[in-house]
């Protein structure tokens, strides 16, 4: 189990500590909703979340394969919607490198559909993945 902790600091923004390594980071809300838009906002994180969790999942259970994710990247874009105010849909492009072999693409592509962030989010909020091979 793992403890954060959070602070509401001013003017709509927080600080999350990650308790086990002590580091930190501040959210805001975005400018399209009274916030300052300086710093990401709660829902970006949730992009940012799995994109991050995809990449990771993806070394962790991949560069015994040989593969290595050095430099691989991704992209998210999110969407919201109104009434009742939530993430509608996060799209996330993926660069992976271009030497992983056909054979293994489809494993991949699976690891990268069940990260645990993916399968974590509910239901309604689309989550589409396109993976490129290309670094």
């Amino acid at each position: 189990m793992v403890k954060m902790t959070g602070v509401y600091t001013t003017e709509k923004r927080c600080t999350a500590t990650h308790e086990p390594s002590n580091s930190t980071l501040e959210t805001d809300a975005p400018r399209d909703n009274h916030g300052r838009g300086q710093k990401f906002s709660p829902t970006d994180l949730l992009g940012v979340s799995l994109g991050t969790c995809i990449l990771t999942t993806l070394a962790i259970l991949h560069e015994g394969d040989g593969i290595d994710f050095k430099n691989s990247t991704f992209s998210v874009t999110k969407e919201m919607i109104s009434n009742p105010r939530r993430v509608a849909s996060l799209n996330i492009t993926l660069e992976l490198p271009r030497a992983v072999p056909n054979n293994l693409r489809s494993k991949l592509e699976t690891t990268a559909n069940n990260c645990p962030v993916k399968k974590s989010l509910h239901p309604d909020i689309s989550a589409n993945i396109t993976i490129h091979y290309s670094i």
